[in-house]
């Protein structure tokens, strides 16, 4: 399906374009716009992206390294997350060891640790989702050369360009395209919302959740499955 043919039956679904009519230009550049922005908040929730994509680069004993366009991980937008980390051993060759890094989720939980500058092997990543490059803090930071860092990060859902291009996602996001930008037409021209095409955005939407559903396995830090305590940041127990 086309762009163009994709933003025509999201106008007609929408009741905003007439059975054989044509959509002018100021309506049709209105919906492309709406479209796009409709795909960048898709982009940003893990269930509406259909794939997950690896990032490494050698460590080089740094604190920190940056993530997006021109980062230090060089990827075409900064992730608004990082989805899981490892740290490799004998990078690159068939003894390659990786070791799960615990991801923190908070400003507040690394600026506990005491020690930000200490180099050793990592246990921990926190990811600060800053603007316009993303910052990655690893730690303790890994020794350069020794170990390669590896980021999970979703794929980026693609923008539309142009109207005569080629919609390239799956055929499951077709009718939540469709539907979707439909019920964001109604509110942009401020009618009234249409329940039918809810329900039929709704039932789209959750179809491409089901289909790009993956649940981790549960795991238990080894200090929480015993009796005593657990310390976070030096992963023991007492």
């Amino acid at each position: 399906m086309l762009v163009r043919d994709f933003i025509t039956l999201a106008l007609k679904n929408s009741g905003v374009l007439g059975t054989g009519q044509t959509p002018g230009n100021e309506m049709t550049n209105t919906a492309f716009q709406t479209a796009n922005a409709m795909i960048g908040q898709w982009a940003a929730k893990r269930w509406l992206v259909y794939h997950l994509v690896n990032i490494t680069k050698t460590c080089t004993g740094a604190v920190s390294y940056t993530i997006g366009p021109s980062g230090d991980y060089n990827c075409a937008v900064r992730p608004t997350s990082i989805e899981a980390a490892f740290v490799s051993q004998n990078l690159g060759t068939p003894q390659q060891i990786d070791t799960p890094l615990e991801i923190l989720q908070s400003r507040e939980d690394y600026n506990r640790i005491a020690m930000k500058q200490l180099v050793s092997f990592p246990y921990y990543l926190y990811y600060d989702n800053s603007f316009p490059l993303g910052t990655l803090y690893p730690w303790p930071a890994p020794n350069a050369t020794l170990y390669g860092l590896t980021v999970t990060i979703k794929m980026v859902l693609p923008a539309f360009v142009n109207l005569s291009d080629d919609i390239n996602l799956p055929a499951e996001y077709q009718e939540a395209l469709i539907y979707n930008l439909a019920v964001r037409i109604r509110a942009l021209y401020q009618m009234p919302p249409d329940p039918a095409i809810i329900a039929l955005a709704k039932s789209a939407l959750n179809t491409v959740r089901n289909a790009n559903a993956q649940v981790p396995r549960l795991q238990m830090p080894l200090g929480m499955a015993r009796n005593g305590r657990y310390n976070v940041y030096s992963d023991q127990g007492y």
